[in-house]
């Protein structure tokens, strides 16, 4: 046996193993949870008609439309960052950067609604935020992604 089959062998082997690692697997479970959420909504607030959103949502009107578009995009934008970059491994400390964005968004969303009112919307706004920094403190400390290219 050749010392580049050993090695071979040994880094299949730890591939393995870092793939089937426990932190990881819940780490992408709570990305792809908060993904989906902040994707319909941002998906919502980007296209639908400001009489529409104002059905479903308590805050959007006719004078906001220009900020909820933006937040719809925003949120879009922060879905990708937050699953691209770790499943494709190119960039991947843009995925606990977007999943800071999202908890601070959270904090606000949270001041926001507590402001106007909102009482409904405060206990998804706290359960988003902690999972969202949840997952920022996971891929900044627990297990982080290495990048697929090396320097």
């Amino acid at each position: 046996m050749s010392v580049s089959a050993g090695t071979a062998r040994e880094h299949a082997r730890l591939t393995r193993t870092r793939l089937m690692d426990p932190w990881r697997l819940s780490l992408w479970s709570m990305q792809l949870l908060p993904a989906v959420m902040f994707g319909n909504d941002g998906l919502v607030k980007a296209t639908q008609p400001i009489a529409v959103l104002a059905e479903t949502f308590p805050w959007p009107s006719q004078e906001t439309a220009g900020p909820v578009r933006d937040l719809g995009v925003l949120e879009l934008v922060a879905v990708m960052a937050l699953v691209l970059p770790t499943a494709t491994r190119i960039l991947p400390g843009l995925t606990p950067l977007a999943a800071s964005f999202l908890t601070l968004l959270m904090g606000l969303a949270f001041v926001f609604h507590a402001m106007c009112g909102h009482w409904q919307m405060l206990t998804s706004d706290v359960a988003l935020g902690l999972l969202t920094a949840f997952v920022a403190w996971g891929r900044f400390v627990k297990a982080p992604v290495d990048a697929r290219f090396l320097d």
